[in-house]
């Protein structure tokens, strides 16, 4: 329907015959977000330029096909746990659980069958003003050896003209571990443009970053300065100005791989602001989670390709994850991951878009 704001159609239908569906969420000025029930995915963010055009700015698939066929997690829901736990181990009052190592010798994002990989159920629409769908999962306790049963609910809302609000919320029947996030991967030139996201202007608003070893694991130590390291975007800097500098957290990492520590008082503030300088757009993310994990596409190597049939490679995308800090069951000086029966366990993080000057 014309005008409309929001609408749903099937985007594919997984081997046992389950349908995905898809949700297209509208905001102003051609702005536009559609989400697949596989995997809670952002499929397409559609964002306005500085020179009054649109375009997709996620990279992924054009069809279901491509994500079912490759895990690569673009624009998912990354759970139970997102980013990695050392040697797929914790404990948890005095209980040890082994998880699935999927990532060298660690557990990363959820296992081998994570939130990713789930087809969840749509809860509820909102077709009003504030257009929104609320996505649901229930993960049975033992699911990839975590305990508990957990429900998951997830809203995706445009609370803005241009600016898109992801709460995500979970409950347990017994103590356990929950750490989401989004993973969607951004090139705000276009996802199909072939510009290099190392051209684009990064801030992020943190004075401490977390130094991993060669498995991408926090080192035993206290958060580290980012005065007078490349970690260092309190002043916007292009991502790619320093990043083959001869530093070793940046060779650890492969590049930027690494959990910006944020403020911990749980309030909604400015993380992050990526600026394209063809384009004009300008993202700026906003979240209550303690860390941000900011991911310069450093494995993404051409062996797939994504939107428009282009091979997907190394600088195509930068990923701005807003979750807990990795390996934190196992680290009691971080911010706990802990959920008990009785608590919500609850993520803000707000995608506001405006342009500038190209």
């Amino acid at each position: 329907m014309a005008g409309a704001k929001i609408a749903k159609d099937v985007f594919g239908t997984l081997p046992d015959g389950r349908s995905v569906e898809r949700v297209v969420l509208r905001g102003e000025g051609g702005f536009e977000v559609r989400i697949i029930t596989h995997g809670a995915v952002i499929q397409t963010l559609i964002a306005p330029d500085a020179k009054g055009g649109t375009d997709d700015i996620v990279l992924g698939h054009d069809t279901f096909a491509g994500y079912l066929a490759e895990r690569k997690f673009f624009g998912a829901t990354v759970g139970r746990y997102a980013n990695r736990i050392a040697n797929g181990r914790f404990s948890l009052d005095g209980e040890a659980f082994q998880l699935p190592v999927n990532n060298g010798p660690n557990a990363l994002h959820g296992g081998l069958d994570g939130f990713d990989r789930k087809l969840w159920d749509i809860a509820e629409i909102d077709d009003g003003a504030s257009p929104a769908v609320t996505l649901t999962y229930t993960s049975p306790h033992g699911e990839e050896k975590y305990p508990g049963k957990l429900d998951v609910r997830l809203t995706y809302r445009v609370t803005g003209p241009t600016e898109l609000s992801l709460i995500m919320e979970a409950r347990t029947d017994r103590s356990t571990i929950v750490n989401l996030t989004n993973h969607s991967f951004f090139n705000l030139e276009g996802a199909t443009s072939g510009a290099s996201t190392l051209d684009h202007k990064l801030t992020v608003n943190a004075d401490h970053f977390l130094a991993i070893d060669p498995t991408a694991i926090p080192l035993p130590e206290p958060p580290r300065s980012v005065a007078g390291t490349p970690f260092d975007f309190r002043e916007a800097h292009a991502v790619g100005a320093r990043i083959r500098e001869g530093d070793q957290q940046l060779q650890n990492g492969r590049g930027y791989d690494h959990t910006y520590c944020l403020a911990r008082d749980g309030k909604l503030a400015l993380a992050a602001r990526l600026e394209a300088p063809l384009s004009g757009r300008i993202m700026e993310l906003f979240t209550d989670q303690p860390g941000l994990q900011v991911y310069s596409g450093n494995y993404l190597d051409g062996t797939i390709s994504g939107k428009g049939g282009k091979l997907i490679r190394q600088s195509d995308a930068l990923c701005l994850e807003p979750h807990m800090w990795p390996d934190s069951p196992n680290r009691p000086d971080f911010p706990s991951p802990r959920l008990d029966p009785g608590s919500v366990y609850r993520h803000h993080t707000v995608y506001r878009f405006a342009v500038g000057a190209p």
